[in-house]
């Protein structure tokens, strides 16, 4: 990946994108840890992953994060900190997907599910299995979940599409717009599973937040349910997004990437 003037501007663009969204969106705070809030504006990292591809989508989320972390009104404080990689591998695992490369986004998402089960609050595992299943249920659904998308993405691609008839051009925005919501609820996921694995370390839920061991254990079991619904959420919102400025854009020289799995594999 090159990083031409023209992408280097790109970055900057998207990044300031994401910290306008961020201030001007509502927060949905964490229960049980009222001083962590989950911020909607940080669902536009998917749609950076599908219009910037992996890398470039990645680089934008992170430098939006961390200018959204740096300036007001987060204003640099610690519990934002260890959450600054969420929003980047959301981009980078919807990029990978979107751009064929989707056996590398799987093994990226199982690494970041397996990791938590060594992790302080999954331990002894015999123990506190649970937590563990509370966590990841639903992480294993949208791990699944990237099998499905690239075989409707596939089926996409080697149809015939006709744009000069209003039915084509519906059913094109419904199969496309399926796609986007499965893979924007995959990086979702992602961005959560990441932000679970660097809560349940002991300097992060410890130090910073000021729980004991326990008081982290029970931070996950709380609500199981609900982060999963703010993630399907974040995704409808941000296939709505996505979806009118790809279909805008696919067939034009604006396109940062050439190979998605809308195209047709020569």
């Amino acid at each position: 990946m090159k990083l031409s003037t023209r992408n280097i501007a790109l970055i900057a663009v998207f990044a300031a994108l994401y910290y306008i969204l961020s201030i001007i969106t509502p927060v949905i705070p964490v229960i049980n840890v009222p001083t962590l809030n989950i911020s909607l504006g940080a669902l536009t990292a998917s749609v950076f992953g599908l219009l910037l591809g992996p890398y470039l989508g990645a680089l934008a989320a992170f430098l939006g994060a961390f200018v959204t972390w740096v300036l007001p009104p987060a204003s640099g404080t610690l519990y934002g900190a260890p959450f600054l990689l969420s929003p980047p591998l959301n981009a980078l695992v919807v990029g990978l997907i979107f751009y064929r490369k989707w056996k590398w986004a799987f093994a990226s998402f199982a690494l970041l599910i397996v990791v938590f089960l060594f992790l302080p609050p999954s331990q002894p595992f015999s123990s506190y299995y649970y937590v563990s299943a509370a966590v990841i249920w639903d992480k294993i659904i949208a791990l699944m979940l990237i099998i499905p998308t690239v075989i409707i993405g596939s089926r996409i691609s080697k149809g015939t599409i006709n744009f000069s008839g209003k039915f084509e051009k519906l059913s094109l925005s419904v199969n496309i717009g399926t796609l986007f919501f499965l893979l924007c609820f995959i990086g979702n996921q992602v961005d959560d599973m990441w932000g679970s694995n660097i809560f349940a370390v002991p300097t992060v839920y410890g130090d910073i937040f000021g729980l004991t061991l326990n008081g982290a254990r029970a931070a996950f079991l709380v609500s199981p349910f609900i982060y999963p619904a703010i993630r399907l959420l974040q995704a409808s919102i941000a296939t709505g997004i996505a979806l009118p400025i790809v279909l805008a854009l696919r067939k034009t020289p604006w396109a940062i990437q050439k190979k998605s799995i809308l195209e047709q594999q020569v």
